[in-house]
């Protein structure tokens, strides 16, 4: 053994110990880390006879396992240790499994310029640290790497830093490389800042752009117009907060609706072709009576020259018998005219009939943007416009109009207990009663989840609180019904008055204020707003 690198300790040592000052050795005579040279200078500082080289049998010589299996040992025993040398332990397994040792080489060389604490001036394997710390590492590292990285795919050099990053704090056990790391983590935040603005500012020029097109449409609809409820629904969307949930729901809707208008529109198209074919025929039967009756005005011309030039009252009544049947040609000709003019009015008057028909019936496929999907009552776009002409007549006119904003009790109970299909089902039992208890007049929209608000014109509060009493007793008469049980189902109401010139976004609030109300106090009442 030489005398400038004495034994540090016994065979007693830690294998961290050994393994550390090995390669220490290895690099200070510049020896490569082969398994062979590990070996020696592994076996020099534990203090392990070198067994002799065994002479070769045979032809070929055996493959010496014995650095091989010297480092399997180690990569065993560096498994059994507390903490991260474990990890190390697993991965020196991994290279020696693979024989890769050019990977077991650079995890002895992370090893050995892992930190360690000094305690007189020797240096010790750094102690276990605590299990918190380790989690809160591992969680740092895994919200860098996975996380942190795939929300930022589409710009790779962050998404680098950020796998970086991770890798680095799994490794990081010093003071200095948590400052390192913390420096670069805050750029990387800043980046992430300056991105997202850009993305954020992006996105509010595509939506302007968006919202300008859809301006320049509606203004060049007719006020009827079946694109216009679409048109008007798409701004609605987009003037809110973006929702998944509200987009996707819209997307479907309009999907639909745009399936069925071109049915529509191809029978459309079909009817107006036919119109414009009766009149061409029209106008080419109408040519061709004008032709004969200007080959009847020449004939009559040439026979009052034949009258004139007739020498007897025989040559008169041949050429009087020749006008008398032109005349009766041209007769004919025209009561045929007449007759096929009168068939193609009629085809034109029923074809119109038809394209008014199929107008209503786009108009009617626009308006289903304005209905929820699953109730059947209106969505919030469908109730604006109510409300806009329901508060527009009662201003002129000077009558009550009172809204009640009603939320189904225990609902996400009914949704653990029996699902969400039995949830719709109980949705759709109560805008089912609503509408059999209701008049004509009044309006029902879903205003949220499985919350509702009910429109009551010419309705003051004292008859409209009477009247989402009566809602609630029918809803105990009538039993939603869920595979042959029965559930019963109820709902806390506010009513609110509208006061004059309220807008609907007071209204509201002062309703929904004292549905709150009611939920507090006991739940299946009906509360008056202030």
């Amino acid at each position: 053994m030489s005398s400038k690198s004495p034994n540090p300790a016994g065979p007693e040592q830690n294998p961290a110990d050994i393994a550390r000052e090995a390669f220490r050795r290895l690099a200070i005579r510049r020896i490569a880390p082969t398994p062979e040279a590990y070996r020696d200078i592994y076996n020099e500082i534990a203090g392990i006879p070198t067994p002799p080289a065994a002479a070769p049998v045979g032809p070929v010589a055996a493959p010496d396992t014995g650095p091989e299996n010297l480092l399997t040992r180690f990569a065993a025993r560096m498994t059994e240790q507390p903490g991260d040398l474990a990890d190390f332990g697993r991965r020196f397994s991994r290279a020696v499994k693979n024989r890769d040792w050019e990977a077991y080489a650079a995890t002895l060389s992370q090893l050995a310029e892992r930190p360690v604490r000094k305690a007189g001036g020797i240096e010790l394997a750094p102690m276990p640290e605590g299990e918190q710390t380790r989690l809160l590492r591992d969680l740092l590292s895994r919200t860098l790497t996975l996380a942190v990285a795939s929300l930022l795919s589409a710009t790779p050099a962050l998404a680098a830093e950020a796998e970086s990053l991770g890798a680095a704090t799994r490794e990081a056990f010093s003071e200095a490389d948590l400052a390192e790391i913390a420096t670069r983590l805050k750029q990387l935040c800043y980046q992430i800042e300056l991105k997202s603005s850009d993305t954020a500012e992006q996105q509010e020029l595509l939506l302007r752009l968006f919202r300008l097109l859809l301006e320049n449409v509606s203004e060049l609809l007719d006020d009827d117009s079946w694109l216009r409820g679409q048109v008007d629904a798409v701004q609605a969307l987009i003037e809110g907060p973006l929702d998944a949930r509200a987009l996707e729901a819209a997307t479907r809707s309009l999907k639909d609706v745009i399936y069925k208008q071109s049915q529509l529109k191809h029978s459309m198209a079909d009817v107006k072709v036919t119109v414009k074919n009766m009149m061409m025929t029209f106008i080419d039967r109408l040519g061709q009576v004008a032709a004969s009756t200007g080959d009847f005005h020449e004939k009559i011309g040439n026979y009052s020259n034949k009258i004139s030039q007739a020498q007897d009252i025989g040559e008169l009544n041949q050429i009087l018998g020749e006008v008398l049947q032109e005349t009766r040609i041209v007769q004919g000709e025209a009561l045929k005219a007449r007759d096929n003019m009168v068939t193609a009015r009629q085809e034109v008057q029923d074809a119109e009939a038809r394209i008014h028909a199929l107008e209503t019936q786009l108009q009617h496929m626009s308006e289903l943007v304005r209905e929820d999907q699953l109730t059947g009552s209106l969505n919030r776009r469908g109730l604006d416009d109510v409300f806009e002409r329901e508060t527009a007549r009662a201003d002129r006119r000077g009558t009550p109009l009172c809204i009640a904003v009603l939320d189904l009790d225990d609902f996400k109970k009914l949704n653990d207990t029996y699902g969400h299909i039995a949830g719709d089902g109980a949705l759709k039992h109560l805008v089912k009663i609503v509408k059999e208890t209701l008049r004509s007049m009044d309006v029902i929209a879903r205003f949220g989840g499985e919350e509702f608000l009910i429109m009551l014109p010419e309705t003051a509060v004292d008859a409209a609180v009477a009247t989402m009493t009566r809602l609630q007793r029918e809803l105990t008469r009538h039993f939603f019904m869920h595979e042959n049980e029965k559930v019963l189902i109820t709902f806390s109401a506010g009513v609110a008055l509208r006061r004059p010139h309220e807008d609907q976004t007071e209204l509201v609030k002062r309703a929904d204020a004292a549905m709150y109300t009611a939920k507090k106090t006991g739940k299946n009442r009906v509360v008056v707003a202030d």
